[in-house]
């Protein structure tokens, strides 16, 4: 069986992560993937924490094939037009109007390919006052809000992701699927568009329809309190979360467990509304009761009176669960110089086309000459054809 997107051809212009992402899941997908490379130093993320192809690079691009060209040069971006030509979607991220002074925007690239899905990535979007900024990861998460709910204010700390990369990179994929899926329809190309901005924003829906409510921002602590989320540790040191949710019968399966009835007849725990107003006092009563003994005990009390719980993972207790192990979810590929490496399977199944990896993440300008003979195998046909 071969990929939903068997046949297809995307050519990625990008780097770092929103580009890059989007193209490796169309990738897993089936879709050939052209990366379009610098050619002294490639994408930027090569670079990044050791010398040569490190984790950074590697986790975002399997897949693909590096062709090296250089875009600052005429014969380069000549050359680039020419395989937009034959592609099926072109993912670029550079500033906004970098790719039309270059000469491959999409009017330039639709002229000779009137089915091109075209999908431009930015920081802040391709018009209005914030066109120009630099974006990145981090400036993203600020500016959409999805930091404010993320931390706290008076006291802010960073995520350990770059959570408003890997959003937009995902919204990307979906525009282009969208588009591709049109022009099966309508048989013409067309422009998707998303930043780090719109992506952050549009992921905040919740939070942005409490605040379109009530007129009042909400910050971290307002998902925790309505949703009635909690984080403990156990005597060991060792955290773990509880969701209570909606249902009476969590709470009560929590009291059960903890060996204290009496909280569940606590007027201010009784009812869920109480619990959500009284959410830092149900917090001080339960830190009191969980420190008592270690982790793995209360996760066992826990979910034998089927409370939602779980011990908070890190990646090491991550690949080490059962459950992880059973999905299979830690899987590996053979590195040209590396030798095996190991990466993280696709989030989604796709029973009658399955995602595969077929490719390790390129060396730089690996497939150069493999892709521009092809190219040119393409144009003769063409030209014959006519």
């Amino acid at each position: 069986m071969t990929g939903a997107l068997d046949g297809m051809r995307v050519v990625e212009v990008a780097s770092y992560v929103t580009g890059p992402y989007a193209g490796m899941m169309l990738g897993d997908l089936g879709a050939e993937v052209i990366k379009i490379e610098e050619p002294e130093h490639g994408d930027p993320y090569r670079s990044w924490g050791e010398a040569g192809d490190n984790p950074f690079f590697l986790s975002l691009n399997r897949n693909k094939k590096s062709v090296a060209l250089d875009l600052k040069d005429e014969r380069g971006r000549a050359t680039l037009r020419r395989l937009a030509a034959t592609a099926d979607v072109v993912v670029e991220n550079s500033r906004p109007g970098v790719a039309e002074r270059l000469g491959y925007g999409y009017d330039d690239l639709r002229e000779h390919n009137s089915r091109l899905v075209y999908c431009a990535i930015s920081g802040f979007g391709s018009s209005g006052p914030y066109r120009d900024r630099p974006g990145y990861d981090t400036t993203g998460q600020a500016m959409s809000g999805l930091l404010s709910v993320l931390t706290d204010r008076e006291d802010p700390k960073l995520p350990g992701i770059s959570l408003a990369d890997h959003l937009t990179g995902v919204f990307a994929c979906y525009g282009i699927l969208g588009a591709l899926l049109a022009r099966e329809r309508t048989g013409a190309g067309q422009r998707v568009e998303t930043s780090l901005l719109q992506a952050g924003v549009a992921f905040l829906g919740e939070h942005a329809a409490r605040y379109f409510a009530s007129g009042k921002p909400p910050t971290r602590e307002t998902r925790v309190r309505s949703a009635l989320v909690f984080a403990f540790l156990g005597s060991d040191g060792l955290p773990f979360v509880i969701h209570l949710s909606s249902p009476q019968k969590f709470f009560e399966g929590l009291v059960a467990a903890v060996g204290r009835p009496e909280l569940a007849a606590d007027p201010r725990f009784k009812t869920r509304p109480a619990r959500v107003e009284h959410h830092s006092e149900l917090v001080k009563a339960l830190s009191a009761i969980f420190a008592s003994a270690p982790r793995a005990q209360w996760l066992e009390r826990l979910l034998a009176h089927d409370v939602p719980s779980a011990p908070l993972n890190t990646l090491a207790e991550v690949f080490a669960d059962p459950q992880v192990r059973h999905l299979g979810l830690r899987t590996s590929t053979t590195h040209p110089v590396r030798g095996t490496t190991d990466a993280v399977l696709p989030a989604v199944r796709l029973e009658g086309t399955p995602l595969e990896i077929r490719l390790a993440p390129p060396l730089l300008g690996e497939h150069t000459a493999e892709v521009l003979a092809d190219l040119e195998r393409r144009e003769r046909a063409t030209t014959a054809v006519r």
